[in-house]
């Protein structure tokens, strides 16, 4: 009988993002289910080309660095450490194409060190490479992404949208606002 319900939640679980694993015991992470109106190639054409920063994209949260980890038409793993360097958080995107031409993303991002309170960067990791028009966020390779999400955060963890636009909403700062920021970083950091 207990292998009988392990083996139909293996099979409802199947095909949903796990979450990347962290080595950090206590860690905030979040999870989202999102289901898209368009295909599942146009929103992981999207998130690859906002994971490479074409047409110069930039993360709206705090200007945090992705990295593509691999990629496959079911899969997308990536890191993503904040514009300061200080941390770094894992993320799994997984991919379910519906009957109707539709898709259903399955994701998660987890801290990579001790963290409760993330406030809501484990979230914004994962929708601001997704996100549409209608959330203001810049498109890079489809003209715009519908969706609708379910999202789950740990314990401490947060999921506040507004918190996922820190900057210029994916559009690149200018050079002089990069070596003026950098600049000031560095004064405060000798200071």
């Amino acid at each position: 009988m207990a292998f009988t319900r392990f083996a139909v939640a293996a099979a409802l679980l199947q095909g949903a993002a796990a979450c990347p694993g962290s080595r950090a015991h206590i860690r905030a992470s979040a999870k989202v289910t999102a289901k898209f109106a368009n295909t599942c190639e146009e929103v992981q054409n999207e998130i690859l080309g906002r994971i490479r920063g074409d047409g110069g994209w930039v993360d709206p949260h705090n200007a945090g660095i992705y990295t593509l980890d691999s990629a496959s038409a079911e899969k997308v793993e990536a890191t993503r450490k904040t514009g300061d360097g200080k941390y770094t958080d894992k993320m799994d995107f997984a991919f379910a194409a519906q009957e109707d031409g539709s898709c259903e993303v399955s994701a998660c991002s987890e801290s990579q060190v001790f963290s409760i309170a993330d406030f809501s960067t484990n979230y914004c990791n994962l929708h601001d490479l997704y996100c549409g028009t209608e959330d203001g966020c810049a498109m890079v390779t489809t003209e715009d992404l519908t969706y609708t999400e379910d999202v789950k955060v740990s314990l401490g963890a947060g999921k506040d949208k507004a918190a996922c636009k820190g900057n210029q909403n994916g559009r690149a700062p200018q050079h002089d606002e990069l070596g003026l920021a950098q600049a000031q970083a560095q004064a405060q950091a000798q200071a």
